[in-house]
């Protein structure tokens, strides 16, 4: 059986669930077993048709308008964007094994977007063991100057 590569990811959105709700930003690092790290995706999306920002959502983002800006800078439509973070995953050695924080919203919004936009669901499996999130190293992905949060800790 191959390895694992392990994925952890960061994400912005602008309501609590996807479909009302757009994915604004995508960051994710993969790391091999050890915890050395081995490639980074990131892409900015647009929105949804027909999305609305959450008054909750709106409110954040308002206290935080440079980091707006950020994500809404060369954005990409989220078919396009997804399907490139598909192939990514795709082209990662060994199995490739989501890393989630199951209080988090990266869940949600990465499976409902690549079964939207890619029919698919690329990881081989899905880790909540907080053992695993340890594990790895801090890898600060976050390019939002409010959130300079370790990747590896928010995800």
């Amino acid at each position: 059986m191959p390895p694992d590569t392990y994925v952890t990811s960061h994400i912005h959105v602008d309501g609590p669930i996807p479909g009302p709700h757009s994915l604004l930003t995508l960051a994710s690092a993969a790391h091999n077993a050890d915890g050395v790290l081995l490639t980074t995706f990131t892409a900015n999306l647009r929105e949804l048709p027909g999305a609305t920002l959450h008054p909750i959502a709106l409110q954040s983002w308002r206290n935080r308008a440079e980091d707006w800006l950020s994500t809404r800078r060369a954005t990409r439509p989220p078919a396009i964007a997804m399907t490139a973070y598909a192939r990514w995953i795709a082209q990662l050695p060994g199995r490739p094994v989501l890393v989630a924080d199951p209080e988090a919203q990266d869940y949600l919004f990465l499976y409902w977007y690549l079964q939207r936009f890619t029919g698919q669901w690329p990881f081989a499996r899905t880790s909540t063991d907080p053992d695993v999130r340890e594990r790895l190293p801090y890898t600060p992905m976050c390019t939002l100057a409010g959130c300079r949060a370790p990747l590896a800790r928010t995800s």
